[in-house]
């Protein structure tokens, strides 16, 4: 497996050295070196695997996921630190440096409950064997690009100062980090009638979550009666009024829709154009066809008060931090 560094001169250098390039996909820093272990990672079958492209609502399908798969309930869900016991397999662990994290994910006790980021080729080769549930979500791209561009210029880490126009124009080109999100999306698209692959929509949280937490209670093995699937899923809609009011950033970067306050209507086309040429055409059964433009009622049928009212009166403050150049997050 041969590494070789990215070259993408379009960017700052100190955002392109944050990435290097693996078999043509662009990945971050901690997994150099480590693309043989992961690929070679034991699996039990009891593991549950939640596995995203970054800012498709991982935060949110996990926090879901503990609770349907463990019955937690949701008021203590909201007091852990829920990452501790959903740990993502290619990041390194803090408190020992760049050691990688799967040493401690090997001693978890059964059933483990796994992230990852990284494109279906990447991940475990006994999961490509059908060892292990995996839980995929895909969120619509141009929120997902939105997010993902607040994400890098929230972290001074990522080095990142372009603009959104820059930014999107690096994301139709599969110049990211983790790659493309079309090859991403497309890879498990393609696995999502294999006995063990679960693949869900972001939006369907919003949309319809009580079928989506039936999906997820049927797929784990969960046994529910009617009364109990909606008890299940009162728990899991009480569960995401709480993570989504927890923090103003979070909402803002996970509101269905956000992608209308910032496209511009030539953006829009362009990026609609590019999303047609790499997932094929929108009427083959075969093809992913994901609703570019959702229409699943206002902001404020979505989140609770008072963080509508957060959104409604700092949107165009938003709007103008990721327009801007050299703005920084707003507080």
């Amino acid at each position: 497996m041969a590494e070789s560094e990215a070259d993408t001169p379009s960017t700052p250098i100190e955002y392109d050295s944050k990435y290097f390039e693996f078999e043509g996909v662009r990945l971050p820093p901690f997994c150099r070196g480590k693309m043989e272990e992961i690929a070679n990672f034991g699996l039990r079958s009891s593991d549950i695997w939640i596995v995203t492209y970054p800012k498709s609502g991982t935060s949110l399908l996990q926090e879901v996921v503990y609770l349907v798969s463990q019955g937690a309930d949701p008021d203590e869900i909201a007091l852990m630190n829920i990452d501790e016991q959903l740990p993502v397999l290619e990041y390194p662990v803090a408190h020992i440096g760049t050691e990688f994290l799967s040493l401690c994910v090997q001693e978890l006790t059964s059933p483990r409950l796994i992230k990852s980021h990284l494109p279906f080729r990447f991940l475990p080769s006994a999961m490509h064997h059908g060892e292990g549930k995996v839980i995929y979500m895909a969120r619509n791209p141009k929120d997902l690009v939105v997010s993902y561009y607040q994400f890098h210029r929230s972290l001074r880490t990522m080095s990142y100062r372009g603009t959104f126009q820059e930014f999107c124009r690096r994301f139709m080109n599969d110049k990211l980090g983790y790659g493309s999100w079309f090859d991403h999306v497309q890879e498990f698209w393609e696995h999502r009638d294999d006995s063990n692959v679960l693949f869900l929509k972001y939006e369907d949280m919003y949309k319809d979550l009580s079928t989506l937490v039936s999906d997820l209670s049927r797929f784990l093995g969960v046994s529910c009666d009617k009364a109990q699937l909606e008890t299940l899923a009162e728990s899991c809609t009480q569960l995401i009024e709480q993570c989504c009011s927890s923090e103003a950033m979070s909402v803002c970067r996970g509101r269905v829709g956000l992608w209308r306050d910032v496209f511009s209507v030539s953006m829009n086309e362009r990026f609609d154009e590019v999303y047609r040429q790499k997932m094929g055409s929108p009427t083959s059964p075969s093809t992913l066809n994901y609703e570019l433009e959702p229409v699943l009622g206002t902001f404020s049928e979505i989140l609770p008060e008072p963080w509508t009212d957060m959104w409604e009166t700092s949107a165009s403050s938003h709007k103008q931090f990721l327009l801007s150049p050299t703005s920084y997050p707003p507080p």
